[in-house]
């Protein structure tokens, strides 16, 4: 394989299952082509050991499972993320299974979940 090939490869290598199938839809769009023959023989094939693809969560729930020995960094942390007032941001830290934020992107979770963390809670994303 030439250099150049074995670049693409290589780069191709990176993307996600989700990434590659956009991908493939892209290709299919701008040659004329569909590349869902060969690929109905390969599945027919796996089709009975392979599972269907679960359909990436694109909303989170950050929850607090328990503030840890910080309860006043982690009070401080939730007034930044809610703009809720000092009593409710103590009584959403005294209370296990409180929701911090609901319904966000996965950045912005995984944000939340960081500086939750950092300031001593444990905390999971739903």
């Amino acid at each position: 394989m030439s250099e150049k090939l074995d670049k693409i490869v290589e780069e191709l290598s990176t993307l996600s299952v989700l990434d590659a199938a956009e991908l493939v839809k892209k290709l299919e769009e701008k040659w004329g082509v569909s590349a869902a023959a060969p690929v109905a023989v390969a599945a027919a094939a796996g089709a009975a050991a392979a599972a269907e693809p679960v359909e990436e969560k694109t909303e989170f729930d950050v929850v607090i499972k328990d503030a840890g020995a910080k309860k006043i960094d982690v009070i401080k942390v939730i007034r930044q993320l809610t703009n809720l007032g000092l009593g409710e941001a103590k009584t959403m830290a005294e209370t296990a299974g409180s929701k911090v934020l609901a319904g966000v992107g996965k950045d912005a979770a995984n944000e939340a979940k960081k500086k939750l963390e950092e300031a001593g809670a444990n905390v999971v994303l739903e």
